[in-house]
């Protein structure tokens, strides 16, 4: 990883705070995701610390294995000690009900067992990867956060996404511009009752579309038996046409859809209702709708 005089000149300065707050934190165990902001959170920890810092994975159904897989390759790429966990998100009622606050009854689990984890390894903090601009959303997990007194540095420092993508950048990390996450449990519509078979397919699904678009931000939106695939508006002619729809079509339908339709609104956060006339990109959320955010960030 490159060092800080790689940072952008107009965020050295917030940089360097960040690595002071978290020293001041320490010894601290990192809730690590593998998406951008908590890898780049790691990073600065390992900056501040030194390698061998520990961070911990939450993984079980609603966990991407994508997203576990690239959190293992970064762990060990910046020399962390990474603790895989079962957080058994499937055996809570609060979580299965996928009600509106879903996010928070899941969030309380998986910090609950960090910050358990952090008192059994006699560590101080337990910190996490919020940013300044969940604050602007709708975010129940950030409940559970001030409720257990975890730390957020990042958000702490001031910094935003647009930040965390460019310090990401100047470090050298994958995660720089890697399309943003979220658990898989926000592929179901709110009210469904959450099912360990039915987040592997959504997962099998995901994996597959991903496969014909590489790099590219995908959602399956489970209606089953209908799957809705929400893709970014540029990639919509290619998906509606020879041969990738037929590609599209033959690898959901072999995961047990009885049907795919391609949601020509695109990609938007949480699913939610599309933009208006002549317009593209995310819509906001609304209510009863699950915000986008991978629980470990």
């Amino acid at each position: 990883m490159p060092p800080s005089a790689d940072i952008p000149p107009d965020l050295r300065d917030t940089w360097q705070a960040l690595l002071e707050d978290i020293r001041g934190l320490a010894p601290l165990v990192v809730a690590f995701s593998g998406g951008a902001d908590s890898s780049l959170l790691l990073a600065a920890a390992t900056q501040a610390l030194g390698q061998g810092v520990k961070a911990a994975i939450c993984l079980g159904p609603l966990t991407p294995p994508w997203e576990a897989d690239r959190a293992r390759q970064l762990a060990a790429h910046l020399g962390a000690e990474l603790v895989e966990l079962q957080a058994g998100e499937i055996n809570d009622p609060d979580i299965v009900a996928n009600d509106s606050q879903r996010c928070y009854y899941c969030k309380r689990l998986r910090l609950t067992l960090l910050t358990q984890l952090a008192r059994q390894w006699g560590l101080a903090s337990v910190v996490e990867g919020s940013q300044v601009d969940d604050a602007q959303d709708f975010r129940p997990g950030s409940r559970a956060v001030k409720e257990l007194g975890v730390y957020s540095p990042l958000a702490r420092a001031g910094l935003d996404k647009a930040a965390v993508r460019r310090l990401s950048q100047a470090l050298g990390l994958v995660t720089a511009q890697v399309p943003s996450g979220a658990c898989l449990a926000t592929r179901v519509p709110t009210g469904t009752r959450l099912s360990a078979p039915a987040l592997e397919r959504i997962g099998q699904a995901e994996q597959a579309v991903r496969a014909l678009l590489p790099g590219r931000q995908v959602r399956v939106r489970d209606h089953f038996p209908l799957a809705r695939l929400e893709l970014e508006p540029d990639v919509l002619p290619r998906a509606a046409s020879q041969p990738l729809r037929g590609r599209l079509l033959a690898a959901l339908l072999a995961l047990g859809y009885a049907g795919v339709c391609l949601d020509l609104a695109g990609y938007r956060p949480s699913g939610g209702p599309p933009a208006g006339p002549g317009q593209d990109g995310p819509a906001s959320r609304v209510s009863g709708g699950h915000p986008e955010k991978n629980q470990g960030k």
